[in-house]
C-alpha cells in the first residue's frame, strides 16, 4: 500500500486526497472542486486506478479571462493495494468530493493440514 500512499502525495497541489480502510474495503476520497459525475472517468485494471476529471466552469458571456488560476484537468493513475479489487467498486460525487469504494478481495485463510504421528 506504500505505492498508493506515494502516488497520492504526487497528485497536484489543487487535489486533496484521503485513503480510509475498513475490514471489507478501501475508500479513496478526492476533493475536486467543480467536478460532477458527468466529467469524472474512473477505471480499475491491472492493479491500478485511473482517474480523469475536468472542472466544469461557467463563464458569463460578458466576461473574459484576465487570469485563470483555477484550471483542473486531472489525469492520474495510482496503484491499488494488493488486496483491493476494482470488481464491484463504486463511486459517487457530492459537491466536488469524489468517493471511490474499492472492495477487498476475499482471502482464503488456507486450511489446516492435520499432522499424525508415524
Amino acid at each position: 500500500m506504500s505505492g498508493l500512499r506515494e502516488a497520492l502525495r504526487e497528485l497536484p497541489d489543487a487535489v486533496f486526497a484521503d485513503l480510509l480502510e475498513s475490514d471489507d474495503a478501501y475508500l479513496l476520497v478526492l476533493d475536486l472542486a467543480g467536478v460532477t459525475a458527468a466529467n469524472v472517468d474512473l477505471s480499475a485494471s491491472s492493479g491500478r486506478l485511473t482517474v480523469e476529471a475536468r472542472r466544469a466552469k461557467d463563464l458569463p458571456a460578458e466576461f473574459r479571462y484576465v487570469r485563470e488560476d483555477r484550471p483542473l484537468f486531472l489525469d492520474a493513475e495510482v496503484p491499488l493495494p494488493s488486496d483491493a479489487t476494482g470488481e464491484e467498486a463504486s463511486a459517487q460525487v457530492r459537491r466536488g468530493v469524489v468517493e471511490v469504494e474499492l472492495p477487498k478481495r476475499e482471502t482464503t485463510g488456507g486450511h489446516s493440514i492435520p499432522v499424525e504421528d508415524a
